[in-house]
């Protein structure tokens, strides 16, 4: 629940900002910063033409957006649940629906082959009545009936979105209702007539990030202007704001300040006065269920000198924590290679996901008579399964599982009973002939980096064949398996050896993991893919020549220091919406919010360490690197489209031959609909194909 773990999703101004920007004569690509800039928008147009006009031509591009917008459009996919009260509700794209239809259907009906949907919102036809590009962004509803939403709006795929109030009974945009003009506002719902916001209200209401620094509690039927402020952050925190945890035992008012990505101050809103929640700034996450505080601890804890583990889940009653008792129920303790990875609440299950050797493991945990027993959830062990639909007035949830080669499944556990399969995502592309390994290797300091690797069976081990290798390591977002349709199709299927790097920065191995590579320690996450790229060399089952590697926004940074520091292990390189240029990422955009991750380039000590892996300043003119395929978006206002457009301007100028590709819609994602992301999926694959084959 923690509210600083959504800033990924990138709450931040339009604006480019080019405030305190170094002298034009130090970054000579300054203009493309320029986000609409006349001169930057040509110089991408022309860009884009040359890339298109050559990997069109390519054989495997030919039929491939075709295959893969049938893959995206298929009516047979799951259409995966959110459960609010007696009803399911999905969110729908295809063919006929470019744009998506919000729907909703009974649980009943739900698990009949081919449910009656009942839409709710159709925003193709909204778009079209409206003339606006709209691209849905999701709601947030009142529990517990959901009727009235906040819906999100985006122009063209950017995070910046309306937010207009929604009657789900009567299938409608509220009449004088609550309305938020464009901006990366945070709203949740106190109750039926107040909301809770923070959004641009003007001069010092953002942080120093971009991010909502004032929150303000907003009547019905009074102005924006006219809303009370409840809570403040400072101008150089991330962002601030108050929700309301709405549970069977009560409503639970909360405020928070998070200094950086990684910590926060949270207070509890009681009569008017703010309660501090005596906790370490830095827990993973926290949430109230069945009167009990649950924590997850990022780094070590000794309160009453108890020492809490690192990666531990806690639970104490709210009421004696608030009252100084400090006596935790540790409902889950890490080793040293298994680890949390999330947690959830029904009616009465605290439902909790753990990585064993980066398998799943679930556990249903009840809390009887003051105790916490637990019961494991069979799930398969060699992929990932996960929560992805409770609700707090049920006991009923419901599990997916997916792995490199098994398409997703999702099941349904009724109160007391046992997983049972009610859809299967259909089979995308022949794994005939497939297996996956785990294997590791050594970093360059001793530690055992894992990765998967998935090959045909008969793979000859003579360095010949195309390999792919991905990761991401950072935010300690971890990387699982997953059935990667487009992968499988565009890759696997053709003959493509596809690995994946579990490299520190992730969440593999919990906060120890991830803390391992970074800010001065980053580099520990580029020695760890590199070491496995050399792997796959040393084994044989590849070469450089045919090794590739792909990643996007912080896995776009991981992939640009791989090909900058080591040229030599790698022909092809997929850098999608990357962070590129680490002198300014903190003052573009998103930048300044993901300090507590790389460091602050401004204090002369870290920019001296940063500057050993920034792609942009470590591109020399007398090496030889991959000819790389750059991808970002126009709308991309959370990681600045000028990271790409200035590194490939950058390297053009040296006389390396690059690709680059700029969408003009879609935000981070990179596309704001199917056929764009068939086509830019198409793109990358023809141009991997054609590197290393």
């Amino acid at each position: 629940m923690r509210f600083d773990r959504i800033l990924l999703l990138g709450l931040v101004s339009l604006s480019p900002a080019v405030a305190q920007s170094p002298a034009q004569d130090e970054d000579p690509y300054l203009w493309l910063e320029e986000i609409q800039g006349q001169k930057a928008l040509a110089w991408v147009e022309q860009q884009n033409k040359l890339t298109v006009a050559e990997l069109e031509t390519v054989p495997e591009f030919k039929g491939s957006v075709q295959r893969f917008l049938d893959i995206l459009d298929s009516r047979e996919k799951i259409a995966f649940p959110t459960l609010r009260g007696k009803y399911i509700y999905n969110f729908w794209q295809d063919t006929g629906h470019v744009r998506g239809v919000w729907r909703r259907t009974t649980v009943e009906d739900y698990l009949k082959p081919q449910p009656n949907w009942e839409t709710i919102l159709d925003v193709d036809a909204l778009a079209k009545t409206e003339n606006e590009n709209w691209v849905y962004k999701g709601n947030t509803c009142l529990y517990p009936d959901y009727r009235h939403c906040m819906i999100s709006l985006s122009r063209g795929g950017g995070d910046a979105v309306v937010q207009r109030e929604f009657d789900t009974q009567i299938k409608s945009f509220v009449a004088n209702g609550f309305v938020l003009s464009e901006a990366k506002s945070r709203v949740n719902w106190k109750d039926r007539d107040t909301l809770w916001v923070g959004t641009d209200f003007g001069e010092g209401s953002l942080t120093r990030s971009g991010y909502p620094r004032v929150a303000k509690e907003w009547k019905r039927g009074t102005p924006l202007d006219q809303a009370r402020p409840v809570f403040e952050g400072k101008v150089d925190d991330v962002s601030a704001g108050v929700v309301s945890v709405h549970t069977p035992d009560g409503r639970y008012d909360l405020a928070e300040r998070a200094p950086d990505f990684f910590s926060a101050e949270v207070f509890l809103i009681r009569e008017g006065r703010l309660v501090k929640l005596e906790m370490p700034g830095d827990v993973s996450d926290y949430d109230i269920f069945k009167k009990q505080l649950l924590l997850s601890l990022r780094t070590d804890w000794k309160p009453a000198g108890k020492t809490y583990k690192q990666g531990s889940l806690l639970a104490i009653d709210l009421e004696r924590f608030l009252s100084g008792n400090r006596e935790f129920k540790v409902l889950f303790e890490p080793t040293e290679r298994t680890s949390l990875a999330s947690f959830s609440v029904t009616k009465d299950l605290l439902l909790v996901s753990v990585l064993d050797n980066i398998a799943s493991r679930i556990y249903e945990v009840r809390l009887e008579r003051g105790n916490w027993p637990q019961t494991e959830i069979p799930v398969p062990r060699m992929g990932s399964a996960s929560v992805s639909a409770t609700s707090s007035l049920s006991n009923d949830y419901f599990l997916t599982y997916t792995d490199f080669l098994t398409p997703t499944t999702l099941q349904l556990v009724r109160d007391g009973g046992k997983a049972q399969t009610v859809k299967t995502m259909p089979v995308f592309f022949n794994a005939e002939g497939l297996q996956v390994e785990q294997l590791d290797v050594p970093s360059q300091d001793g530690t055992r980096i894992p990765y998967f690797l998935v090959r045909r069976k008969d793979v000859k081990l003579d360095g010949l064949n195309p390999t792919l290798l991905t990761g991401y390591g950072g935010f300690e977002i971890p990387s699982r398996p997953s059935y990667r349709s487009l992968d499988g199709a565009g890759w696997l299927e053709k003959g493509g050896v596809f690995a994946v790097a579990n490299i520190r920065g992730g969440g593999e191995f919990g906060p120890r993991w991830h803390q391992a590579a970074v800010k001065k320690n980053r580099r520990k996450a580029y020695e760890d893919f590199a070491a496995v790229a050399q792997d796959l060399i040393n084994r044989k089952i590849t070469s450089r020549e045919h090794l590739g590697i792909e990643g996007g926004s912080n896995g776009g940074l991981l992939v640009g220091a791989a090909f900058t520091m080591h040229p030599e292990l790698f022909k092809a390189v997929v850098c999608q919406a990357p962070l590129l240029d680490m002198k300014r990422y903190s003052k573009l955009l998103a930048g300044a919010s993901w300090q507590a991750e790389y460091g602050n380039p401004d204090e002369p000590d870290m920019w001296d360490y940063i500057r050993t892996y920034s792609p942009y300043h470590n591109v020399a003119k007398d090496k030889t690197y991959p000819k790389v395929l750059f991808t970002t978006s126009t709308r991309d206002d959370r990681v600045h489209p000028g990271h790409a457009r200035k590194m490939a301007a950058r390297m053009q100028e040296m006389g390396h031959p690059l690709y680059f590709y700029e969408n003009t819609e879609g935000g981070h994602a990179g596309a704001a609909n199917n056929r764009q992301r068939a086509f830019m999926s198409a793109l990358a694959y023809a141009y991997l194909w054609k590197q290393l084959r």
